[in-house]
């Protein structure tokens, strides 16, 4: 835990960052150290970690990445979620917004960052979504105020949340049996999730499902990684 920095006239937040690089989480510590109310930090560097510390432990809001090397961020997003419904989590990344925001918000996230913001916009962030607001950056408002207007979804959009964790998972090389253990389902009802999924998105292989998940944002390269050395 990094120590508080305490303000007087009010508790301090207390937040969880669940990022699996050491360098993001220290500047993330950096940044938010100077909100007025004073903070003090956890850190978790998986998602495994992330929703034991996130189910354990009290906090304020959770500042959480999609990239982690052994689930993907929304496994963590629906648990934390699931379990703590009042708890803020923003979702903090290097994903673009236009491609997984808007379903993020859909799964109960609080707001949405890409990892280029200003420091100003992620303190903003925090402090709106930790006084029961959403936070969506001035693009993103721009695309939800135009609402059909704005550009034609793009095919994953089409999927349905389960769905689009299969298609994680395919595309960071885990197989069937791996898959179903994880997902509670057997391998029967996992090989046709993948049989729809190669229809859905007209893909033959998963050698095609990997790239156009690495291509949109959906699997990060450490989760790549972390599969091919296991």
């Amino acid at each position: 835990m990094v120590p508080a920095s305490p303000r007087p006239g009010g508790p301090v937040i207390r937040i969880l960052l669940i990022d699996d690089h050491a360098l993001v989480r220290r500047g993330l510590v950096e940044i938010l150290q100077g909100l007025p109310a004073g903070a003090e930090f956890g850190e978790a560097g998986t998602a495994a970690e992330g929703i034991a510390r996130g189910l354990a432990e009290q906090w304020s809001v959770v500042l959480l990445d999609l990239g982690l090397p052994d689930r993907h961020g929304l496994d963590v997003l629906r648990e934390l979620h699931a379990a703590q419904p009042q708890l803020p989590i923003l979702i903090l990344t290097m994903f673009p917004e236009d491609q997984l925001a808007l379903r993020m918000l859909e799964m109960g996230a609080a707001g949405y960052l890409t990892k280029e913001s200003a420091p100003e916009e992620l303190m903003r962030a925090v402090e709106r979504v930790m006084a029961g607001h959403k936070y969506l950056s001035a693009a993103m408002e721009q695309v939800v105020a135009e609402g059909i207007g704005g550009p034609p979804p793009v095919p994953h959009e089409q999927l349905s949340d389960r769905e689009l964790e299969v298609l994680t998972l395919l595309a960071a090389g885990r197989p069937i049996t791996a898959i179903s253990r994880q997902l509670g389902l057997s391998p029967k009802t996992v090989t046709t999730y993948r049989a729809r999924l190669l229809h859905k998105l007209h893909m033959r292989s998963n050698a095609e499902l990997t790239f156009y998940a690495t291509q949109h944002g959906l699997v990060s390269p450490a989760a790549l990684r972390a599969t091919s050395a296991s």
